[in-house]
């Protein structure tokens, strides 16, 4: 395992798509159990390993998740990711060719079992979501966009890309065809949790980490 940062207060890991960000109280295996046998092994930590998630992203998606090694980096990211002190960028393979390259897409979204609907203002426990969104580039009727993500609402980024007409390749829960399952990566969509940028919970100078996955 190669960390993508490293520090005595910090770990930010690449999470491969098919694998839980966070122990699910099975023997399934996760990211955060990773990091821990990787950090007990790094510095010969003879008991128990301190690590959580400030954030976490779904099985099916891959890249960027930040991790505190310490109480005092938990506190301090997690007022700072309630402030919107953490930004988040994702990159995404969609179908079709939006109309517009860059566009902020607004709506108001619903939870269900597992999964989200976008849902008209108004709608009773409806939250509103905003993202953003540019063209990286396009072939074979599909497109790269980079999406900077405003809110953190649940599959807010795979149910708001749907209701455009722009459903991630490989996403089927949420309209995407057979045939872009070929266009997915291994387990999972195509969904990269592509950059972070977050003030250091010490020092408080910015770092910005970008994933080594590609789409």
């Amino acid at each position: 395992m190669t960390p993508l940062y490293l520090d005595n207060h910090l770990l930010v890991l690449d999470k491969p798509w098919g694998l839980l960000t966070q122990p699910s109280g099975t023997d399934e295996d996760s990211l955060e159990a990773r990091g821990k046998a990787f950090l007990k092994a790094r510095f010969n930590k003879p008991g128990a390993v301190f690590l959580e998630a400030i954030h976490r992203i779904d099985r099916v998606v891959g890249g960027v998740v930040l991790f505190a090694r310490t109480t005092k980096g938990l506190e301090r990211l997690n007022a700072a990711q309630r402030r919107n002190g953490i930004v988040k960028t994702y990159r995404a393979l969609v179908e079709g060719i939006p109309q517009r390259p860059e566009a902020t897409l607004e709506d108001y979204i619903l939870h269900d079992d597992f999964r989200a609907r976008i849902v008209s203002r108004g709608v009773e426990n409806a939250k509103p979501c905003r993202l953003s969104y540019k063209t990286l580039k396009t072939r074979n009727g599909t497109t790269l966009l980079e999406i900077n993500l405003e809110t953190g609402r649940y599959h807010q980024i795979r149910a708001q890309l749907s209701h455009a007409g722009m459903p991630i390749c490989g996403d089927l829960k949420y309209g995407a065809s057979r045939d872009s399952l070929s266009l997915a990566p291994s387990g999972g969509i195509a969904l990269i949790s592509w950059q972070l940028v977050f003030p250091h919970p010490v020092t408080r100078e910015p770092v910005t980490v970008q994933s080594s996955l590609s789409l």
